[in-house]
């Protein structure tokens, strides 16, 4: 929905206390909609913000104007001071990411004893049926009528 538009299009991401708010203005009327607001969010410091304008399979052009950047002076308690240096990874909280799924629990004794039973039980159906199968074959290859 931003392709293609006679106008500019601007885009506002504010990281504050925790919070990551997306603003966006893609109808050319400098009036900011709301794009997403998630609480929670915990970013590690010393990174550096980034863009990049590729499209992938797309053949239009995008072009990045300008980026304004601005630190804000935000009061904060040696609490969440100390709680913000501890922070390694980017984490969202309340928020389960994609590969980041809880291990599965071990199996019981009882179902790992029915699936090695019922593994055996197949196995060897299957190798009987097999010897059935070879044995036929063998007496059709004899049956020659010269």
């Amino acid at each position: 929905m931003v392709r293609n538009l006679p106008h500019d299009t601007f885009l506002v991401i504010r990281y504050v206390k925790r919070r990551l708010t997306v603003l966006m203005d893609i109808d050319g009327k400098h009036e900011w909609r709301d794009c997403i607001d998630v609480p929670g969010v915990r970013l590690p410091r010393g990174y550096y913000f980034g863009t990049s304008s590729v499209t992938g399979d797309l053949s239009d052009n995008h072009d990045i104007i300008s980026l304004k950047l601005y630190q804000l002076t935000v009061e904060r308690t040696p609490e969440e001071e100390k709680r913000d240096r501890e922070v390694f990874l980017p984490v969202v909280d309340n928020l389960k990411l994609p590969g980041m799924e809880a291990p599965l629990e071990p199996m019981s004794g009882l179902a790992l004893f029915l699936i090695v039973f019922f593994s055996l039980v197949a196995l060897v159906f299957a190798v009987v049926i097999g010897i059935i199968l070879y044995n036929k074959w063998q007496e059709q290859s004899r049956k020659h009528f010269y």
